[in-house]
């Protein structure tokens, strides 16, 4: 279900792709102490962990800005019908994702802006919908915008050698060229501002060209941090760097800069995964935060 919420002049809708299992926690948070996260188990379950299975839960999802004049979508998950041989819960998906997004009130057509917070295969996905045998781009009023950062370091001419690099294979060719091809595609880097409020920042560490889509909006503030937080366990151990990480240091370290931002701000951390859809404001607690409230409920 879409959910949807205020912040200023700006509606932030929710719009959901895909629900699942992942993997246990020691795999997705290599170097995780069990006992931090038995401390947490009683309310870690079940929308984020389920105990019976020992796995993580998981989701993709979009979230829509809506402004006066503009309709920006940040991050477009998997897609359909893309080969993804090395993220086999992704591999040839068929979703309804686009129904989805016009019961939302979005038709494809409508939307201005793109936001990509990383090129990652879940994150770019419906960049591109196959139509007679072609890639071609899903939103055509659209500028999509991805940092020069990951645009540099995933190009399959670019020489280097991600982590993931099986995981993300050909995700640029089907999700990112056709887009380049048709003109669409922007890349910036550092920061940039979108207008009423909205501004794009560096973050790196998950990918070298991760970023933030900041929100201030009246007396509202909101943080969109993509894969910053995979689990609300990352909240109150924010030196956790998941199993996808391309550089676990720095992402630590945007972590807790962004967490502790988030806190001294009262803002609420929109990331791309939590089951559910939530949003969580953050408070400093010891040595890392602890969760104050969620946003659109549990």
């Amino acid at each position: 279900m879409n959910q949807t919420l205020t912040l200023g002049s700006v509606d932030v809708t929710r719009v959901l792709e895909y629900t699942g299992a992942t993997r246990p926690p020691e795999a997705m948070f290599p170097g995780l102490d069990r006992a931090t996260w038995r401390a947490h188990e009683d309310w870690l379950a079940p929308a984020f962990w389920n105990p019976a299975t020992d796995l993580l839960q998981t989701c993709v999802q979009t979230w829509v800005l809506r402004t006066a004049d503009e309709t920006i979508l940040i991050d477009t998950g998997v897609g359909n019908h893309k080969q993804r041989p090395g993220a086999p819960a992704f591999d040839r998906l068929d979703t309804d994702f686009l129904t989805r997004l016009r019961a939302a009130g979005t038709e494809p057509e409508d939307v201005t802006t793109v936001v990509l917070t990383h090129l990652h295969a879940d994150h770019v996905g419906w960049n591109t919908r196959l139509v007679g045998g072609d890639w071609v781009p899903t939103f055509p009023n659209a500028t999509y915008l991805l940092t020069r950062a990951d645009f540099e370091y995933w190009h399959p001419e670019g020489g280097h050698r991600p982590r993931l690099a099986a995981a993300n294979e050909g995700v640029f060719d089907d999700s990112i060229r056709p887009v380049e091809r048709a003109g669409q595609l922007r890349l910036w880097e550092d920061v940039l501002e979108l207008g009423h409020g909205l501004r794009l920042e560096a973050a790196p560490g998950h990918t070298p060209g991760s970023a933030i889509l900041t929100l201030t909006s009246g007396r509202d503030h909101a943080l969109f941090v993509g894969d910053l937080l995979h689990n609300p366990i990352q909240i109150v151990a924010p030196d956790l760097s998941s199993c996808f990480c391309e550089d676990p240091s720095a992402a630590s370290t945007t972590r807790r800069r962004t967490l502790a931002r988030a806190a001294g701000q009262h803002a609420l951390v929109f990331p791309a995964h939590l089951g559910g859809g939530l949003a969580v404001e953050v408070t400093e607690a010891g040595p890392g935060f602890a969760v104050r409230r969620w946003g659109f409920g549990q």
